[in-house]
């Protein structure tokens, strides 16, 4: 039997770099070994954006354009909206009966998040309550592998705490899921923070060469080399850290930018370069795909359909061990 992979992302609209090696990447290989679900979290956006949701539609169809153009394919993968499949909301609800107020307290997510997002107000059940829909999102469909980063971890075993006790509980319904660590590269944004929508210091995927230009010309460089033939820090440059993961020849780029046979303004354009090549396959197919709105609604459908079929199945054979 073909094992079974979830993942999702929050609709916040268009993709950057950043997700592309992240998580794109990671995505496009798993569709070729395993049946592969990749879900629009559109009810997660509503823990931290439930006062404005003009936009989650929106963002769900341009995030679903951005995996279809780096190659997620929809005649591979289950590509879908997590509102459209009910059965999410069914578990969720179920499995909060068994989750401890205190253990919810405890997430670390919950504690970083309440004090970095300081705009909204996030003391509510929702948001304390994510990680237990996150856990039903994977126990639905009976996932075996999970693609995490390594600070998600422990929101999987959290997932795998909940599965055991309705298990030992009830019957033996649910599979505990395992992580699959994805290793991504550190990518910087312009200012040299993470790279974040949020931040406003992305590069988006299919950006156009004007925009690459404007956005490569801002990027923050080594303010220890002035001149030319200064001796460069390349480490602590984010122009750099764009090279060591695009340019194969960065280990060349790296010895010039220490020894002074590189100047910043000449770095900045040849990077240029290199972005140009790689992003203008993905703008055009992009623009393509986006043109066709029907096109990208039809892969949601067909989705959701395929989604909903799992869901039911595994929601009957709750109902039946929990006696309803």
């Amino acid at each position: 039997m073909t094992k079974r992979v979830f993942s999702a992302m929050r609709p916040t609209g268009r993709l950057h770099l950043g997700h592309y090696f992240g998580v794109l990447e990671n995505w496009i290989k798993l569709q070729s070994e395993y049946e592969c679900y990749y879900m629009s979290a559109d009810l997660h956006a509503l823990t931290t954006d439930y006062s404005d949701t003009s936009k989650i539609d929106r963002n769900t169809l341009e995030m679903i354009a951005d995996w279809i153009t780096v190659g997620v394919n929809p005649n591979k993968t289950v590509l879908f909206k997590q509102s459209k499949v009910p059965q999410h909301s069914e578990l969720f609800l179920i499995l909060s009966m068994l989750t401890p107020l205190k253990r919810l307290y405890m997430c670390p997510t919950y504690k970083e998040q309440l004090k970095e997002i300081k705009n909204r107000n996030l003391h509510n059940y929702g948001f304390l309550g994510y990680p237990v829909l996150m856990s039903a999102d994977i126990l639905l469909y009976k996932s075996n592998i999970v693609p995490v980063g390594e600070d998600q971890v422990a929101h999987l075993e959290f997932t795998r705490e909940i599965a055991r006790k309705f298990n030992g509980f009830y019957g033996e319904i649910f599979v505990k899921p395992q992580e699959q660590l994805t290793k991504a590269a550190k990518f910087l944004g312009l200012d040299g923070r993470k790279m974040s929508k949020s931040y406003n210091n992305s590069i988006l995927l299919g950006d156009d060469n004007d925009v690459l230009k404007y956005k490569v010309k801002s990027m923050f460089t080594d303010p220890l080399k002035i001149k030319k033939n200064d001796i460069g820090h390349p480490n602590g440059c984010v122009v750099f850290s764009f090279n060591k993961i695009l340019n194969r020849d960065y280990k060349n780029r790296e010895e010039e930018c220490k020894t002074g046979k590189i100047g910043c303004v000449s770095c900045k354009k040849q990077l240029i370069e290199i972005l140009s090549e790689f992003m203008k396959p993905l703008s055009e197919k992009r623009k393509d795909i986006i043109a066709d709105k029907n096109y990208i609604e039809n892969v949601i459908t067909t989705g959701c359909q395929k989604a909903t079929e799992i869901a039911q199945k595994t929601m009957e054979e709750i109902h039946k061990i929990l006696k309803f």
